[in-house]
């Protein structure tokens, strides 16, 4: 028996990503090959301290072009606790599913809660929520960006998986640029719409209005547009296919 070693896969980045342990992971949908990495700080991740990040590849991938490839950022309070007030959950199953049912691809799972901002301020974002604010009003009003999000692991996790260029599973245009600045070969995208609920309707809307993400209109969901109390902090365009 033997186990391979951990290797660096950026050994000259300020920022190191470490590929550590894979096995196969058996699921609902099929088999697949869960690869674990560690980032070093500077990485995706609260500063200062390592975080542990996964790809799951169905199939083989290994100098492949046109990849289906989800890069998708953990939601503790949807894929753990069930909350309906998002659709992260729903959009991971359905990227797990759809890449078996390809036969390959790959989901990046990133741990940057709350669009990067983090769990206590993605809670204190929900109060703000309830009190009227839509999702990128309430960030703003804790003195946080609209997303914090960094994808340099996702694209040293392609490098690992020898990944040639990806067809990115995705609604939002924002993370199509940021990979592409990362030196990411994304030659198109793979549209991610799932069915929302009477809790997740108006947050998605506002993501379609606010944040540009390419979703249907939804034109009777309720986005909150009122004036909130902010408590005092205690830590603190894109259409379908190509596009360049």
């Amino acid at each position: 028996m033997h186990v391979p070693p951990s290797r660096v896969i950026r050994p000259q980045s300020p920022s190191q990503t470490t590929w550590i342990a894979s096995a196969e992971l058996p699921t609902k949908n099929g088999p697949l090959q869960m690869h674990v990495f560690r980032a070093e700080p500077g990485s995706a991740g609260p500063p200062g301290a390592w975080v542990e990040h996964v790809a799951l590849v169905a199939g083989d991938i290994t100098d492949m072009d046109d990849v289906p490839v989800r890069v998708h950022s953990e939601c503790i309070t949807s894929e753990v606790f069930g909350s309906l007030k998002c659709d992260c959950r729903d959009q991971l199953d359905w990227a797990q599913a759809e890449i078996v049912r390809r036969g390959a691809g790959a989901v990046l799972y990133l741990r940057q809660e709350g669009r990067g901002i983090g769990l206590g301020n993605k809670i204190r974002a929900y109060e703000l929520q309830a009190q009227g604010l839509d999702t990128v009003d309430a960030n703003r009003g804790l003195g946080l960006p609209d997303d914090a999000r960094s994808y340099d692991v996702a694209r040293d996790m392609l490098d690992y998986l020898r990944v040639r260029s990806v067809q990115i599973m995705t609604n939002n245009p924002d993370k199509i640029e940021k990979l592409r600045a990362l030196g990411v070969d994304v030659r198109g995208r793979i549209p991610t719409i799932v069915p929302s609920n009477p809790f997740s309707a108006g947050y998605l809307e506002a993501k379609r209005v606010r944040m540009a993400h390419d979703l249907p209109a939804r034109p009777h969901a309720h986005v909150p547009g009122i004036v909130a109390t902010v408590p005092p902090p205690d830590s603190r365009r894109f259409a379908s296919g190509n596009h360049r």
